[in-house]
Parts: structure tokens; sequence; C-alpha cells
């Protein structure tokens, strides 16, 4: 009997806690993988869309002009003169009213909205889909290209 109990008193214990250190061993491992080749990765570029010109601007189109007060004026083509500030609203009423029936071959008169460089994008969307919404086909986007 003796012996037996001298078993028993021989087991260890088991330990219910888990061992941090090979953890901690991968981490670091992983740790100076990265910081290695952090330096190696280049940025990447991005391809930006080009900006696609008609041949020629359009005989007859109407211009909705946002300016940077975020004001929107409509006027017909190139029309000398300071057309008054409509309220979105308005805006759809308006462009129909300028486009009048089309051209001869059934087509609408194109739109093109030319907006200040420090107009909000939500502002010109709105726009846009103000335009959509009303039924307006041709909408385009008047662009200042840089020399």
């Amino acid at each position: 009997m003796a012996s037996t109990a001298q078993r028993g008193r021989g087991r260890r214990r088991t330990i219910n806690e888990i061992n941090m250190v090979p953890f901690i061993d991968v981490m670091l491992v992983l740790l100076i993988i990265f910081m290695v080749t952090a330096p190696l990765i280049t940025p990447s570029q991005i391809a930006l869309p080009s900006v696609g010109q008609a041949g020629r601007q359009p005989d007859q189109f109407v211009q909705v002009i946002i300016d940077r007060d975020e004001r929107v004026q409509v006027k017909l083509g190139n029309a000398s003169g300071e057309p008054p500030a409509l309220p979105i609203t308005e805006l759809a009423a308006s462009v129909r009213a300028l486009q009048g029936d089309g051209t001869a071959a059934g087509e609408s008169t194109p739109v093109v909205i030319s907006a200040d460089k420090d107009v909000k994008y939500e502002t010109v969307v709105k726009v846009m889909d103000t335009l959509q919404r009303a039924g307006v086909a041709r909408v385009g986007l008047a662009v200042q290209t840089s020399p």
C-alpha cells in the first residue's frame, strides 16, 4: 500500500494556464517581417480616367451655371448677359423651356453644366439628379483643361 500512496503523491497537477511564450515569439517574428518589408512596398499609382472631348461644340446648348455661392443660373448657349439665379426646384422647368421641342433630328438640345472649382461635388450631383429626374437625356460637364 505504501507504493500506491507514493504514486498518487507523485502525480503532477495539470496547469490551467496557456503558455504565452510561443505566441509572443510568433508575433515578434511577424512584426520584424512587416517592418523589413514595409519600406520595400512601392505605393501604387491610380489611373484616373481621361476627359473625352467632342469633335466640336454643339451649335445650340443649354448651359447650367453653378457659381461659388451655389446659386444656379440657366442660359441658352453662350448668350451674353447675366441670367437670374434660380432655386433648384425651378431648374427642370427652366431647362425644358430653353430646350424647346428639340432639333430637326428629333434629339433634344444638350445641357452643359459649368461649376466653379470651389463648389461642393454634392451640389453638382444634386443638379444632375434633378435634370435626370426631369427626363433630360443629354447632360454633360464643362471641363477646363490645363495647358
